[in-house]
């Protein structure tokens, strides 16, 4: 985990913050969790939302205007910090941490999270723990990366990786309990929705 946690830090300090992106970079990102994604999010202003892998706020700045509150968590405190400049004009709950360690004390309404679970080997536990920070009728919506290589490089950096395929997510999330599973088929990514 210490090689991701470098790696995130590592490109603040490179200032590559996907929050700046120019259009075409945003729509470029957009590929794996654009409209569609959101979309799928069910969003309304009374609504409570968790982002495992909030990053810079990227998707975050999308999130903020539908919703009641919203938390993010993220393993680099870099990112974390970043991310609370770049949504300063709102209020929420950034957390350093890792999403399996980290104890929450309340549920949600809403899960989501976008090309993160790259980096969780245990898939099962981290599903689990998502439907058990869902409120009843709680929606989860994850998108994960069709590049099954297990090795992100960058620049001079290689960082290991667990990917995840449509077949395995979507079997657990029906073993853990889920319910009108949903899946979604971008250009870049596969988008799995659950209701808790």
């Amino acid at each position: 985990m210490k090689n991701v946690i470098s790696h995130y830090d590592k490109l603040i300090d490179e200032d590559n913050d996907p929050f700046r992106d120019d259009i075409p970079l945003q729509e470029y990102m957009d590929k794996w969790d654009g409209h569609a994604f959101i979309d799928l999010l069910e969003l309304t202003d009374k609504k409570s939302v968790l982002e495992i892998g909030v990053g810079t706020g990227r998707l975050a700045i999308k999130v903020l205007p539908f919703c009641k509150d919203f938390t993010g968590i993220d393993i680099s405190l870099k990112t974390i910090k970043r991310a609370k400049e770049n949504l300063a004009d709102y209020n929420v709950n950034l957390i350093c941490n890792d999403f399996l360690n980290y104890a929450f004390d309340k549920k949600f309404d809403v899960v989501y999270s976008s090309l993160t679970f790259m980096h969780i080997k245990e898939k099962q536990v981290a599903i689990q723990k998502v439907y058990n920070l869902l409120n009843n009728n709680g929606l989860f919506v994850l998108s994960i990366d069709k590049n099954q290589s297990e090795f992100i490089e960058m620049g001079n950096r290689e960082i290991r990786i667990y990917p995840d395929t449509k077949e395995l997510i979507s079997n657990l999330f029906k073993e853990i309990g889920f319910l009108n599973i949903i899946l979604i088929e971008t250009e870049f990514a596969y988008i799995i929705k659950g209701k808790r």
